[in-house]
């Protein structure tokens, strides 16, 4: 029956995450660009491959370019990606099986699944979210190897605009949220102490800082 129920999910998923597909390919070839000249070619594809996590890659490598250490790069990228706990939390209750199933399916988290597969209420189709990661993961990769591969010829990523796509990725992915006065409170307040503390601390604080604004909200529901 599970099954049944997840291949059934599975498909939809998958066709709604398309459209995150081709956005991610693009982000990766931008980083594939702009991580060539600091890591070489097969790091970033690697890096691609196990990470998964633009935001916590292009801040790895935007420490690497400035000449910080490997330490200092992995702490920036854990920084940012320790927001996957809050939303790990978030979809824990809707999750089956044992512990090794359960951390197998985690690995099928990311932002724009977990996005699009909430359906109120706490209630998160898994399903639905891992058949959106899995049309993602190979295009995210993908552009890694492209804009790798391609560096020599787009020098600079801003160029052809690729650097708004990822604003433009999360702004789509907020609106999709703000379904009541209490997601709007929590993303008003979570703006507000990401954007005081961007100049004054490292990458990745103001992103855990902004969950504060959905704690309260969970809190004042």
């Amino acid at each position: 029956m599970r099954t049944r129920h997840l291949a059934a999910r599975l498909v939809p998923g998958m066709r709604a995450g398309l459209p995150f597909a081709a956005a991610g390919l693009l982000l990766g070839i931008s980083f594939g660009v702009v991580a060539q000249p600091v890591m070489g070619h097969v790091a970033p594809v690697v890096m691609s491959a196990v990470v998964f996590a633009g935001a916590a890659q292009f801040a790895a490598t935007a420490v690497l370019a400035d000449g910080g250490s490997v330490a200092a790069a992995v702490i920036a990228g854990i920084l940012l990606n320790l927001r996957f706990i809050p939303m790990g939390i978030a979809i824990a209750p809707s999750l089956r099986g044992g512990k090794a199933e359960r951390a197998a399916v985690g690995q099928g988290l990311v932002d724009a699944s977990w996005a699009i597969a909430n359906r109120g209420g706490g209630r998160y189709d898994i399903p639905y979210m891992l058949g959106a990661t899995l049309v993602q993961y190979p295009a995210w990769v993908a552009g890694a190897a492209i804009g790798v591969l391609a560096g020599d010829v787009i020098a600079n990523p801003d160029d052809l605009g690729l650097d708004a796509i990822f604003p433009a990725f999360f702004l789509a992915l907020l609106v999709n949220e703000l379904r009541d006065g209490h997601s709007v409170g929590a993303a008003v307040i979570g703006a507000a102490l990401a954007l005081s503390l961007t100049p004054f601390v490292p990458p990745g604080v103001p992103v855990l800082a902004a969950c504060a604004g959905a704690t309260l909200g969970l809190l004042r529901r």
